[in-house]
């Protein structure tokens, strides 16, 4: 009897024994994707309070025990890492990752691999169902050329075969060990130049996908910083940058000069293409000492435009890397431009000869349009300017001495017949371009000169005109 207690009891020892979970080896070689981090270090899934849209809620741990020398974090480190932010992991520096050309603090991080060749093909497979095909579409080729306007890279959209950037709307376990986890969380990955997965890009298909505000999440932004994965960018540090961690939403789309260094180290600058030609080369013009075709304050930024460039400022400073081209910001503006305004809904017009164009943010929604057709009796028109209180804002269109009010919710001018320029006592016959301010103040420009005009003595003020030059571009008095 006692024997066999003893082999019963030997038996429930060893069962117990191999029941126990064996746990994980720490030198467990299992990859989720070649070049990632191990599938259980690269979630956290969203928590309660959080934003309902954050780009991803994995912790900045591999910045804090093993980021880049003197790397100073925000004091309060957990609201620092819990802000939105990209779905691909924070790399820890090793010999696989550069850290720009030294190890300094802030700048752009390469992955390591880089594509071999300049001529990428992409192809989408499934589509969101908040956007038509066609928008999806140009939104993913206006994120694309943010990288190719600087480099040599080109991109080609094909609609079968094998592509080198695989774009795909999907949900949840989607075959790559890096679940979806429904509305909020993580919005997207990518993945890296040499590793088996090279070039996919998976969206959140249960996401509120939206463009050009920010009443959801916005494509444009999130694709180019994704793009950026697949050439073979890590995030940087540089707050504002396109491949910041952060997700944020931000209107015009660019590059950061910290963007550009990153992706001009792996692929180059864009070559300069120098062709003898019989026509005139148009030279960049000098903010100081010329006047301007249009100017409009567009997302509480003001734009001047000349030619077929374009001067940014922001808070009454110019912005870095401008002037620039105007196609930079909306492909497909003509070459000049004679007016341009933002309506109430956030679209943007610009008007040059018998035409206008109508952009939703940077993307083109109609145009070319015959000015005809709201009613104007003429073209070449010389200015256009939204202007009065917020519920009662009109739009004028002005030209040789003349303006005309126009109403957008008709498309049409109230009347044919102009009024006379009279009526905006103080202010020259001709003008070139007319905004108006935060405060309420109407501007007119008229060659290099401006005034400001005063919405409650209905007049221009004492003491204009004044230079464009010095007192939006810090020029010196001409």
């Amino acid at each position: 009897m006692m024997r066999a207690l003893q082999l019963l009891l030997g038996l429930h020892l060893f069962l117990c024994i191999h029941s126990v979970p064996v746990p994980e080896r720490k030198n467990n070689r299992y990859k989720a994707t070649a070049g990632w981090l191990p599938k259980s270090h690269h979630y956290s899934l969203k928590k309660k309070g959080k934003s309902a849209h954050p780009q991803d809620t994995l912790k900045g741990a591999s910045w804090v025990k093993g980021g880049p020398t003197g790397a100073v974090l925000p004091k309060n480190s957990t609201d620092f890492w819990n802000r939105p932010r990209c779905g691909v992991p924070d790399y820890p520096l090793n010999r696989d990752v550069v850290f720009g050309k030294r190890l300094r603090q802030k700048r752009y991080v390469l992955f390591g691999g880089r594509w071999e060749k300049t001529d990428l093909t992409y192809r989408i497979e499934r589509f969101p169902w908040q956007m038509s095909k066609d928008r999806v579409r140009r939104v993913l080729m206006e994120a694309l050329r943010v990288w190719s306007d600087v480099t040599p890279l080109t991109f080609t959209e094909i609609s079968e075969g094998k592509a080198d950037i695989l774009i795909d709307f999907t949900r949840y376990w989607h075959g790559d060990n890096l679940p979806f986890d429904g509305p909020g969380g993580i919005l997207a990955h990518a993945f890296f130049p040499r590793t088996h997965r090279a070039g996919d890009i998976h969206f959140d298909y249960d996401e509120a996908w939206t463009v050009g505000n920010n009443m959801g999440t916005d494509l444009l932004q999130v694709a180019a910083h994704e793009f950026g994965h697949v050439l073979g960018l890590q995030h940087s540090l540089v707050p504002g940058a396109v491949m910041s961690p952060f997700y944020s939403f931000s209107y015009p789309l660019e590059l950061s000069e910290d963007d550009k260094l990153g992706i001009q180290s792996l692929y180059g600058p864009r070559p300069q293409i120098s062709t003898e030609t019989n026509e005139i080369v148009t030279t960049m013009p000098n903010a100081c000492h010329t006047d301007f075709d249009a100017v409009s304050m567009i997302r509480g930024e003001l734009f001047f435009f000349k030619s077929r460039y374009v001067w940014r400022i922001r808070d009454g400073q110019l912005q870095e890397g401008y002037p620039a081209l105007a196609s930079r910001h909306w492909r497909g503006i003509p070459e000049s431009i004679d007016a341009a305004f933002e309506d109430k809904s956030g679209n943007i017009w610009f008007f040059q000869g018998q035409n206008y164009w109508v952009f939703d943010a940077e993307r083109q929604i109609t145009g070319p349009d015959s000015v005809r057709s709201l009613g104007l009796p003429v073209t070449d028109i010389q200015a256009a300017l939204m202007w009065g209180e917020e519920k009662s804002q009109k739009i004028y269109f002005f030209k040789s001495g003349n303006y005309w009010r126009f109403n957008p919710i008709d498309n049409k001018v109230d009347t044919v017949y102009p009024r006379s320029m009279q009526d905006w006592r103080g202010i020259p016959k001709d003008i070139d371009g007319a905004f108006q301010d935060q405060y309420g103040f109407a501007h007119f420009l008229s060659g290099q000169h401006y005034w400001k005009f005063d919405p409650v003595e209905v007049k221009a003020l004492d003491g204009y005109p004044r230079y464009i030059g010095m007192d939006f571009f810090g020029c010196s008095q001409p």
